[in-house]
């Protein structure tokens, strides 16, 4: 059901998001990404990180993602792809990445009608292309800097600059300003559930990377730092001498 209050929704949202490419833009243009590490919060990162072992079950048997069918599984992931298209292709059209906004349109366009509302990746049957970016990367690309470095419950690792644009990820999906609730909250949900589960099946791999360490959390930041800035590296152009740690 359409919300009538659709419209000063999608005001108030693109007025947040103009304030933040304000801040953005007063940051300057010139992006000096860090080599180093910047973790001040550490000491409550640890307490964090722990958590989340005991959660995935720390290697032992896939932890949540043992108890959940994969067929369910995938449902979830590709329910939560779809919803999350819309808002993707508004952060690839911010980002000036045209043939991403192409992507991430087609693929919602495909899969909602042929995927039966997301719960079948009729777009990859198509052979279009899978395509994902997010607010944190559109603040990389307009030159914010990286930030402190976080472990987020349940979510994993992060940065302050990432931190940032998960909460702007939260109000600039354009369909949370055009579906009434409980429907607007089934992509959040989705997401949040499939990217649980995801670190859940992770788990048996970053347990043996992690297992011979004497210390996992600093080995678990350094991997994921080193991952996220090439990742941001290799997907704007500004490749970076970073080596990528899952690469095969």
């Amino acid at each position: 059901m359409i919300n009538r209050f659709s419209s000063s929704k999608m005001l108030r949202n693109l007025t947040m998001l103009a304030i933040v490419a304000a801040l953005a833009a007063c940051s300057g243009t010139a992006r000096v990404e860090p080599t180093g590490i910047n973790d001040p919060y550490e000491q409550n990162n640890r307490k964090v990180h722990a958590f989340n072992k005991k959660i995935a079950g720390s290697g032992k048997g896939g932890g949540l993602a043992k108890a959940v069918p994969f067929e369910f599984q995938t449902m979830i992931h590709n329910v939560a792809e779809n919803m999350s298209m819309p808002q993707v292709a508004v952060n690839s059209f911010l980002q000036g990445d045209i043939q991403g906004f192409g992507l991430a349109t087609s693929r919602f366009a495909i899969n909602s009608v042929l995927g039966f509302a997301g719960l079948v990746d009729a777009a990859s049957e198509f052979k279009v292309p899978e395509h994902d970016t997010d607010f944190g990367e559109t603040l990389y690309v307009w030159g914010v800097g990286e930030g402190a470095y976080y472990e987020l419950p349940l979510l994993g690792p992060s940065t302050g600059r990432d931190v940032a644009g998960r909460v702007v990820d939260m109000f600039t999906n354009p369909l949370s300003n055009v579906l009434d609730s409980p429907e607007k909250y089934v992509g959040t949900a989705a997401k949040l559930t499939d990217r649980i589960l995801k670190n859940s099946r992770r788990s048996d791999m970053i347990s043996d990377v992690l297992g011979n360490s004497a210390d996992s959390y600093a080995q678990a930041r350094l991997i994921y730092l080193q991952k996220r800035r090439y990742e941001l590296s290799r997907r704007t152009g500004t490749m970076a001498t970073y080596d990528d740690p899952y690469a095969n």
